[in-house]
């Protein structure tokens, strides 16, 4: 699936969502990422950016603002032909440059790949990463990622293993 034609990340459109959903089973199998269905996807397909070379979608990520100074990077996928090419790297910093441009000061990301993160300058947190006004207002929200965040119990099934980052933008 490899080419020689370099990639280029955009924002999704709704012609990509099946191609996300494709390429969001696999890790949904492994128990790596949380499933999302169809109407899911395409409910929130202007949080996404997608990677693509020779028109094919081969990885994405979504942004997905949580509160006035807080965003998480969600969804991050890159197909395994193309891991180690950069696309990753690509996709994180296209989210970031969004999240700056929303106003966003804090990125936050549940995830496996720590090292990953790390190099990117996302570090590990604690429970407490906002204030109680804030987290009283959070914890209302219907949102499975938000709970993430918040570490709730209700989610833990979901992400036992996760680590839970941060970074400053």
């Amino acid at each position: 699936m490899t080419s020689s034609a370099p990639f280029v990340v955009r924002p999704a459109g709704t012609a990509d969502v099946r191609r996300i959903h494709e390429l969001l089973e696999p890790f949904v199998q492994k128990r790596i990422l949380l499933g999302k269905d169809l109407v899911v996807l395409y409910g929130s397909v202007q949080q996404f950016v997608v990677a693509e070379v020779d028109g094919v979608v081969i990885g994405c990520g979504a942004l997905h603002v949580m509160w006035d100074d807080l965003a998480e990077i969600r969804t991050l996928i890159v197909h395994e032909d193309w891991l180690h090419h950069g696309v990753g790297r690509a996709i994180v910093e296209v989210l970031e440059d969004r999240a700056r441009e929303l106003g966003v000061a804090r990125l936050f990301c549940l995830t496996f790949e720590v090292d990953f993160f790390t190099r990117r300058g996302f570090a590990p947190i604690g429970e407490q990463v906002v204030d109680p006004d804030v987290y009283s207002q959070l914890v209302r929200s219907p949102d499975e990622g938000v709970a993430e965040f918040l570490d709730l119990a209700h989610v833990k099934p979901n992400t036992l293993g996760n680590t839970r980052m941060l970074k400053q933008l």
